[in-house]
């Protein structure tokens, strides 16, 4: 092999460093050569790095020379490493470019250098900090932390560039500088020369725009919009002139939704709830609201759409939340299935039809579908040793046991994983198993069981990938979660539970058994369809004509994505199957995670107790949309994101668009005599709205929001720079122009409405109103932007859209959302009467969420004893433990016992 690389190339430092941790595995000539000489050549311009290989292939991106020589030291490459490498090359390389670039060829120095990179710098330190690893994907250093070193090695060399505070950033860098191949790799790019080493190859560099983070303004951008052809403005022109008389007829609207042979057809599906949870926010963007927009973008293409959703209500976690509540499987279901459909329509789903697996229809397909899986020999029997509580007289789920962990002594592990140490646990094997309901030591039980018999269905499933992952929109993490799977080859899975919640099993000697929720829990979406068609077979017999996006989150991508193709699969009734599978990351909230018994986080339940209106919730959660990486909810960027995305930005332009046309032209849109500028507008405006539809078609949504916002800002920048409300008090051809301003900026006003109507249908709801907009123009998105609001057009009544959040009232929010609402119910609890024939009991979750606090808190004495920490501080853990106690023995209706003091020596 052969390493092109030149003095003073960025690029050339984390090559070299990965070269050097790769040193020994293979024979490697380095070559220096000059910036300009073309190494490639197949390549048009000079490009440099290049990794030739022997077989005479070239690699010539950073990150893939780094990969390569990563691969060869045997270091494997996980989803966290390739979401690190797509940020660099998407998110920090632009930041870092213009803050080298302002640093080495203008001179400037500070904040001016620091602020485009101060925002990835503190998500790096973030990133470091919540994982608490000293490298960005765990215990050892990855091609992620060379690559992301390489880059910004010259820049953090200099202590003025590295913050202070970013302590955990601080000692990353620190690690890596200091280890050998990444200081040879320094030596030989700077040669002692620091960053003015670099000035040669920056200097040929174009001057770098870098927009992100930068200040709301209603003032022009500096930089210059990009340069358009003679033909796109034309085209732009001409599209606009044609008008709504161009827009392609209302579909009619049918009920029930059927695929139409000849036209795209979508069948949208968000992971089916669980009943017995109230979502959160991260369940609330992971499923629901990114398939809802998806769903109203493709209605507004005139797609024949079908969205659907239910609550998946069989299993062990409702016949124990039926428990807690006194309740039966059923009413819980009953109770809580309305709580969802609650919460969902607050938040504006616009479900075809919200549904439940609690119906005959489940059984009827669950159990057709296992019928011919076993008549084809796709379904094992084995015997499986479980933990059976005798007290309670049930075998015991895997999340309805804990103990101590076999591997680290943790007292608190669940029966499939410790929390602490992460490694999974059959439940057999943990020590000191406790039944979780009724606190006794469960024992160990034999019982049959069924098993999908996975690999005699695993040359199917990987022939089905092979034609449907390529060329699909199957999101990064889905591919490697389902490549990871068939790496380490599939394994029978067990798909009966002995309970008696769930979809009974049709099989002579099973009739005590049910099917597991997540062998039926898919089949869901099948029979919620047939609930609300008897023509279900037309969307899910129907792979041909039909295209299948299912929305999730990482966590149910292998059922999605493995276990229900193999199950239909191996059924053979030609059923539809997912072309597009979307999963989500996961949302945070502030530096921790959603915990509903610690009062920690907004439930779906909550939010409209906030005061703030739906629309608002759903913009920012599709702004932090976890895409690409996790996420976290945070109450201060809620309140600037609403007060200069929506405020300043969006609502700003729109009410002054509509309000000049009302002031100054008496409620008609004026006439509009287009200049040249006024041209490439129009031809900017097509070019982002067509990029809207490029992300939306990929289903970038979070990406594609911000195509909205940059329309939104090129108004802004229009009205600021053409001044209407000053032309208006001029010369007739001043008053022409203000004219033709006010109609352009109104008309791009009521594009913006349209546009927002997936991610905000209220507010868009709100736009149309006051513009009056013609009913085709709010119903069809088209490709180009047209002039939907002619001159002489009438519009209505125009009035602010958002309210700005003030800090006083977030900060009362993130309180009261931070632990607080549990903090007070734990005093109230504890201010009930001191005598205890007249003790009110609380209910099992409350006594619950107490006994797991008090636990928590003796850990905590504990690991301070062990330690031999300060008196001072163990008795105050102490005090916090015997008020925990306390409490606990009030709530459970228990005299209180008189702390025995000890006796002296």
């Amino acid at each position: 092999m052969r390493l092109f690389v030149s003095e003073g190339a960025p690029g050339t430092l984390p090559v070299l460093a990965a070269a050097g941790r790769a040193q020994g595995r293979a024979q490697l000539l380095v070559s220096t050569v000059g910036p300009e000489e073309c190494v490639v050549p197949f390549l048009t311009r000079p490009k440099i790095p290049v990794l030739q290989l022997d077989s005479g292939n070239y690699l010539f991106s950073t990150n893939a020379i780094c990969r390569y020589f990563f691969l060869l030291s045997g270091s494997e490459q996980d989803d966290l490493t390739n979401q690190w490498l797509e940020w660099e090359a998407t998110e920090l390389q632009p930041a870092l470019s213009a803050a080298l670039y302002y640093l080495v060829v203008q001179g400037k120095k500070g904040e001016d250098v620091l602020g485009p990179i101060r925002r990835a710098l503190t998500h790096i330190d973030h990133s470091l900090s919540r994982r608490s690893c000293p490298f960005l994907t765990g215990e050892t250093e990855s091609v992620a932390d060379i690559v992301l070193w390489g880059a910004l090695y010259p820049l953090l060399q200099d202590p003025a560039y590295l913050p202070e505070e970013l302590g955990a950033l601080h000692s990353w860098f620190q690690t890596l500088s200091s280890q050998e191949p990444c200081q040879r790799a320094a030596e030989t790019v700077l040669k002692k020369q620091g960053i003015l080493a670099l000035r040669p190859y920056l200097q040929k560099q174009l001057q770098p725009s870098f927009l992100e983070g930068r200040a709301v303004s209603n003032e022009p951008e500096e930089e210059e919009l990009a340069t358009l052809s003679e033909e796109e403005i034309a085209m732009a022109v001409t599209a606009w002139e044609k008008g709504l008389g161009s827009l392609p007829p209302l579909r009619p609207k049918q009920k029930p939704v059927l695929p139409v042979a000849g036209e795209r057809n979508v069948l949208i599906t968000s992971a089916l709830p669980y009943v017995n949870n109230v979502p959160h926010l991260g369940n609330i963007i992971g499923c629901v609201l990114s398939a809802d927009v998806f769903a109203r973008y493709s209605r507004l293409r005139q797609w024949n759409t079908l969205y659907l959703c239910g609550t998946d209500e069989y299993g062990t976690a409702t016949e124990t939340k039926a428990m807690e509540e006194g309740l039966t499987p059923q009413e819980i279901c009953d109770k809580y299935h309305v709580i969802h459909a609650d919460i969902y329509r607050w938040f504006n789903i616009s479900f075809d039809i919200f549904g439940r697996t609690t119906t005959s229809q489940q059984t009827e397909i669950t159990q057709d579908i296992f019928q011919r899986l076993w008549n084809r020999g796709f379904v094992l029997q084995d015997t499986v040793e479980q933990l059976r509580c005798e007290r309670c007289a049930r075998f015991l789920a895997d999340r309805f046991v804990e103990g101590v962990c076999p591997f680290c002594g943790y007292e608190e592990a669940r029966g499939d994983q410790c929390d602490k140490c992460g490694k999974l646990i059959n439940a057999v094997e943990l020590k000191k198993p406790q039944c979780k309901v009724c606190r006794s030591c469960p024992v160990v039980r034999s019982s049959r069981h069924l098993f999908l018999d996975l690999p005699k269905l695993e040359d199917r499933l990987e022939e089905w990938l092979g034609k449907t992952v390529p060329g699909s929109d199957w999101t990064p993490n889905a591919r490697f979660i389902i490549r990871s799977w068939l790496r380490d080859g599939l394994k029978p899975r067990c798909i009966t539970r002995d309970l008696k919640w769930g979809t009974p099993v049709p099989l002579e000697g099973f009739e005590d058994k049910v099917f597991y929720v997540w062998f039926d829990a898919t089949f869901g979406y099948i029979s919620i369809t047939a609930n609300y068609t008897d023509q279900w077979e037309k969307w899910w017999k129907n792979p041909e004509q039909v295209s299948l996006y299912q929305f999730m989150a990482k966590d149910n991508v292998p059922f999605h994505g493995l276990v229900f193709p193999c199950s239909a699969l191996g059924a053979e009734d030609n059923y539809t199957l997912v072309s597009h599978l979307i999963a989500t990351e996961y949302l945070n909230y502030e530096d921790g995670k959603f915990s509903k018994s610690r009062g920690v986080g907004v439930f779906g339940d909550m939010a409209k107790d906030t005061g703030i209106p739906a629309d608002i919730w759903r913009f920012y959660l599709l702004y932090i949309r976890p895409e690409g990486q996790d996420s976290a909810f945070s109450w201060t960027d809620m309140l600037l994101k609403n007060n200069s995305e929506l405020l300043n930005n969006l609502g700003n332009f729109i009410n002054r668009a509509g309000m000049f046309v009302s002031k100054f032209f008496g409620g008609y849109v004026p006439e509009m005599v287009l200049t040249s500028d006024d041209q490439r507008l129009l031809a900017h405006v097509s070019l982002e709205l067509q990029h809207y539809h490029q992300l939306l078609e990929k289903v970038r949504i979070r990406d594609a929001l911000r195509s909205i916002l940059t329309i939104s800002r090129y108004g802004n920048q229009y009205i600021q720079v053409n001044e209407p409300w000053k032309r208006i008090k001029g010369s007739e051809a001043d008053r022409q122009r203000a004219g033709t301003v006010t109609g352009l900026a109104v008309n791009i006003a009521a594009l913006l409405s349209t546009m927002l109507q997936p991610y905000m249908p209220t507010v868009s709801s709100m736009i149309a109103a006051q513009l009056q907009l013609p009913p085709p123009a709010c119903s069809i998105l088209p490709t180009d932007f047209l002039c939907t609001l002619p001159a002489g057009h009438q519009i209505g009544t125009v009035s602010p859209l958002f309210q700005k959040l003030e800090n006083d009232q977030i900060e009362n929010l993130r309180q009261r959302f931070g632990g607080g609402q549990l903090e007070e119910s734990l005093v109230l609890k504890a201010k009930v009467s001191p005598k205890p024939a007249v003790i009110e009991t609380a209910g099992p979750q409350q006594i619950q969420v107490l006994m797991d606090e008090v636990t928590k808190q003796g850990n905590i004495v504990r690991e301070l004893k062990a330690q031999k920490a300060d008196k001072n501080q163990v008795a105050a853990e102490v005090a916090k433990l015997l008020d925990l106690k306390k409490q606990l023995a009030l709530a459970e209706g228990k005299p209180l016992e008189t702390p025995k003091g000890k006796k002296k020596k």
